[in-house]
């Protein structure tokens, strides 16, 4: 897991959530900060975003946000970070996250997560990337979207290949070790995927 000092993070905004799902997003942050690896996330300070965040920054870590300005008001930008990126844009917040991270890990979130993990699963289809993809399946939360890929292999839409493109783990424990197995990164990002 040498190659892997920073980890993009897609995670709801909503604190409207089960308790499970924030205690997730503590110990995600704790887990990435005490293991020495940076934080890279949508900026906000709000919801899943703000505990991943709040978290990681208080066992040590270093943590980068990129938000668009339309959402720095919604979100609540969050301004105790490492580093704090307002952008103009979703499409420029979607790149700069992507560009600065060595995997993603995607906790359970809204349409806004959904939209960022099919992107990155897409991109790495396509072949402009191979960064590790790691979906944390707290109870269950993601298997509809399991069942949906399933339901477009089985149909004739995706190659049984598609399944092969992210991996799923039950638990927070479970990222670092997923991350540890998964092969270095060979293909160099390209520079505008967006």
């Amino acid at each position: 897991m040498a190659f892997v000092k920073r980890v993009c993070v897609y995670c709801g905004s909503s604190g409207r959530v089960d308790e499970k799902y924030r205690a997730a997003a503590t110990r995600l942050g704790m887990t990435l900060g005490e293991a020495g690896i940076e934080v890279i996330y949508g900026g906000g300070r709000v919801g899943l975003m703000g505990l991943v965040a709040d978290a990681a920054l208080a066992a040590g870590g270093r943590v980068i946000g990129i938000i668009p300005i339309h959402l720095h008001d919604r979100e609540v930008g969050h301004h105790g970070l490492t580093e704090l990126h307002i952008v103009d844009n979703m499409h420029e917040r979607k790149r700069r996250m992507f560009e600065l991270a060595d995997a993603i890990a995607v906790l359970p979130g809204g349409l806004g997560t959904l939209d960022e993990t099919i992107e990155m699963i897409t991109w790495r289809q396509l072949g402009l990337h191979d960064k590790p993809i790691v979906i944390i399946d707290i109870a269950g939360y993601w298997t509809p979207l399991f069942e949906l890929v399933e339901h477009a292999v089985v149909s004739g839409f995706a190659g049984r290949g598609a399944l092969q493109l992210y991996r799923v783990v039950p638990r927070v424990e479970d990222l670092l070790p997923a991350l540890a197995a998964a092969p270095e990164p060979a293909l160099a990002p390209e520079p505008k995927l967006v």
